[in-house]
């Protein structure tokens, strides 16, 4: 039964601590929607889109107005559409128009699956769709896409990873009369999951059912509301252990309104992902949290200790209260979308190679970082391969979504608005790796035995 302390607490984390339900994404298979003319399969997959994601929005905004729980986000993710790509053939950016009308007309905020699967190399479809992604994020407005270049089974494929260096310098290219947009809705990625709610990353993988909602939470300010309640003295283990409390009453409201949007949809329920997503918010920040644990700033000497604790103990918290629990499920560190993340940036106490450290015990990697225009391909393929490696050698999904500022320099600030914030550029190591990126090939797996 509830009580009412219980009650009031709920409210005051929504009126006063910027809680809320950052998404609830509805998960589509298309396969069912390849075929060999590629304008056949773009009415299959509209017609499929429409149909079950129609009252998607409606039911959202239903839940917030029952519960008054706000649910920031309504999206749609949908099977890689590189493997459509390789039985039609064709522009796969019908492809990507064929999504962007379809969630334009049924109101979500974003559509993710323009998606390639090449950990190990390139199949029929993969290079098409590669290849199109600048043009494809250009010419959509809520099209988001990912490509997934390692894996811990599979290793490191490093023609992808040159391949995406360029690609993400020819989506600033594109967008630069945008504040370099494209790149915005765009990761690269080691060890994808295929449950992931959130986006630039989701898409719906080849393991799910037809048709599932998954819940993404929040909460970042509730955390860090509870931890100024402590005393200035408590130890790291009453520090960890209030994470954890915080984190079960985050992850059940999470639980209960993924849960009763599929009810209400006649589909699955997925999973609920219990990641710390925070928002350019006055307190709703990750770095407040890690600053509130006792660090005069993010970036600070700790940090990286502070954040693995922060990670665990949210896990451990969330996993008590559902038994689906999937996506990336951590704590988000993406500096434009975090206030306290953009004004350490802007201090220069966090710099990339500090939040490239952070990235080996967070959820996911590094993420909406400015870095300057005139940065090379090649550097850019270094940033990915370096945290692809991160993530093959720990067994877990790192990603990375920079935004080349064309035309910007070290300390100017690109603005995107919205969930996507604004972020200062930060500086890059500009020493080349140009020789190593060229080699191409491939960097074997890991072993999984013999560790030390």
């Amino acid at each position: 039964m509830l009580e009412l302390s219980d009650i009031m607490e709920t409210i005051n984390m929504i009126q006063e601590e910027n809680l809320d339900i950052r998404t609830i994404t509805m998960g589509i298979s298309l396969l069912d929607c390849a075929d060999a003319d590629i304008d056949v399969s773009c009415q299959k997959i509209y017609d499929k889109i429409y149909s079950h994601a129609k009252d998607l929005v409606k039911t959202g905004e239903t839940i917030e107005k029952k519960y008054g729980i706000p649910i920031v986000n309504k999206r749609i993710s949908v099977t890689p559409i590189s493997m459509l790509v390789g039985v039609s053939g064709g522009d796969p950016v019908k492809y990507a128009k064929t999504l962007d009308k379809v969630a334009h007309d049924v109101g979500v905020n974003f559509i993710g699956g323009y998606s390639a699967l090449v950990q190990k190399g390139f199949s029929a479809g993969d290079e098409a769709l590669i290849d199109s992604i600048p043009r494809a994020l250009a010419e959509t407005e809520l099209v988001c896409s990912s490509v997934n270049i390692g894996s811990t089974k599979a290793g490191i494929n490093m023609d992808a990873v040159a391949k995406m260096g360029r690609i993400v310098k020819e989506a600033a290219e594109l967008t630069k009369d945008r504040q370099c947009i494209g790149d915005a809705k765009l990761v690269v990625f080691c060890n994808a999951v295929e449950d992931n709610p959130f986006m630039a990353g989701a898409f719906h993988g080849v393991g799910e059912a037809d048709c599932v909602i998954s819940a993404g939470v929040s909460g970042p300010g509730v955390v860090r509301a509870a931890l100024a309640k402590m005393p200035d003295d408590a130890p790291m283990n009453e520090i960890a252990e209030e994470i954890k409390r915080t984190a079960f009453k985050i992850t059940r409201m999470g639980q209960m309104v993924g849960s009763e949007a599929a009810e209400m949809l006649g589909v699955k329920f997925g999973i609920v992902d219990l990641s710390l997503a925070p928002t350019p918010a006055i307190g709703d920040s990750v770095a407040n949290v890690l600053e509130e644990i006792g660090l005069e700033q993010c970036g600070a000497p700790g940090t990286t200790a502070a954040l693995a604790m922060l990670n665990d103990a949210v896990k451990k918290g969330g996993i008590m209260a559902s038994s689906s629990v999937g996506g990336l499920s951590g704590a988000f560190i993406p500096v434009s979308e975090d206030q306290g993340m953009i004004d350490a940036a802007k201090s220069g106490c966090l710099t990339i190679e500090k939040l490239e450290a952070m990235t080996a015990v967070c959820s996911v990697g590094l993420d909406m970082i400015v870095i300057p225009g005139d940065t090379s391909a090649e550097t850019i393929s270094a940033i990915i391969a370096d945290e692809a490696a991160i993530g093959m050698v720990n067994s877990k999904t790192t990603a990375v979504r920079v935004i080349p500022a064309i035309g910007y320099e070290d300390g100017d600030e690109l603005d995107f608005g919205g969930l996507l914030g604004k972020g200062p550029v930060m500086r890059v190591n500009q020493v080349s790796p140009a020789k190593m990126i060229h080699r191409g090939g491939r960097i074997p797996a890991p072993l999984q035995s013999l560790k030390n």
